[in-house]
């Protein structure tokens, strides 16, 4: 019998998080956002269908400074049209605002603008050409996913990528359906596959595709295909026993002194050594302490107002 949502276990790794996040997708993410910073690419990160924060925590972790990050979802509100009640009900009924923001605030020390309502909402509250990441992963109606690939289309910059979750499920026909219309009809390019998740782009990805090809053919850990249809090249990726990237632990966690020394595929240090070491670090481990002994009334109270103040900066 699964715990009510107050009774679980505060997350003190990323996998303690619930949701659906594979290995191989977190080493996309993580290569596809180093290759913008490396780049010096600078712009917002949008999630549409966050779950319980899985991705949302990892993608915040990618977040730099000048940058907003934007969340939209449903939590516990009400559905726009009866099919996507039904879904809600069925699949996420043990969501709520508040589980998402706690388990966010396990690992960072502040929330990302969250828009609580249908992702309908994204056109009118996310600046157009403003994101270098979006990832879709939301209602599996084909209208809605329809609706959200335009929304992320006019939201991204020039070079930005999209991510649309469950493409390919027996379960999402809906999702396959928009997913691929807009390859064939809505200049949406792929740039690769994985099990999950069809990540694409509305510039030429054949610079990015390379590259790719050349970082997976060093792994021994990624089977890799490659195939030709309806004039796009199609890079097939799948794990091979992949492990996930080294991620920093929450507030509830320990960190691993031997994560100091750990290195990604890049030879740059990762992992909870490196995360801390990032500007403003040492401020956020101090917060993360005091949220340890504060009173969780007293915690959330604080956290409110430094994202009002943040707010009222802008």
């Amino acid at each position: 019998m699964t715990a009510a949502p107050d009774t679980i276990r505060p997350p003190r790794r990323l996998d303690d998080v619930p949701g659906w996040f594979p290995v191989l997708d977190q080493r996309l993410f993580k290569w596809f956002l180093d290759r913008q910073e490396s780049a010096g690419m600078s712009g917002d990160l949008l999630e549409v269908g966050v779950y319980m924060g899985k991705s949302a925590i990892f993608l915040g972790d990618h977040l730099r400074a000048g940058e907003r990050y934007t969340v939209c979802d449903l939590f516990e509100g009400d559905a726009p049209d009866g099919a996507n009640r039904a879904e809600s009900t069925k699949s996420y009924s043990k969501l709520t605002r508040q589980v998402f923001e706690d388990n966010y605030l396990a690992f960072h020390d502040e929330l990302p603008r969250v828009l609580p309502g249908p992702s309908s909402l994204v056109p009118s509250e996310v600046e157009p050409g403003s994101c270098r990441f979006v990832h879709i992963d939301a209602s599996h109606l084909y209208e809605h996913v329809h609706g959200d690939i335009g929304a992320a289309r006019d939201a991204l910059l020039p070079g930005g990528i999209v991510v649309l979750d469950d493409f390919r499920s027996e379960h999402t026909p809906g999702v396959s359906i928009a997913a691929w219309e807009a390859v064939l009809n809505r200049g949406l390019r792929p740039i690769c596959l994985s099990t999950q998740k069809l990540y694409g782009t509305w510039d030429d990805p054949e610079a990015v595709q390379e590259e790719l090809l050349a970082a997976v053919r060093e792994r021994d850990d990624c089977h890799l295909s490659v195939q030709h249809a309806a004039g796009h090249r199609i890079v097939r990726l799948k794990s091979k026993n992949m492990q996930a990237p080294p991620f920093p632990p929450s507030r509830h966690g320990i960190e691993d002194p031997g994560a100091e020394k750990a290195e990604d595929s890049s030879g740059r240090p990762s992992g909870p050594a490196s995360a801390h070491s990032r500007p403003g670090a040492r401020r956020g481990r101090t917060r993360r302490i005091a949220a340890d002994l504060l009173p969780a009334v007293l915690t959330r109270a604080l956290r409110s107002a430094r994202t009002a103040r943040r707010a009222a900066a802008r």
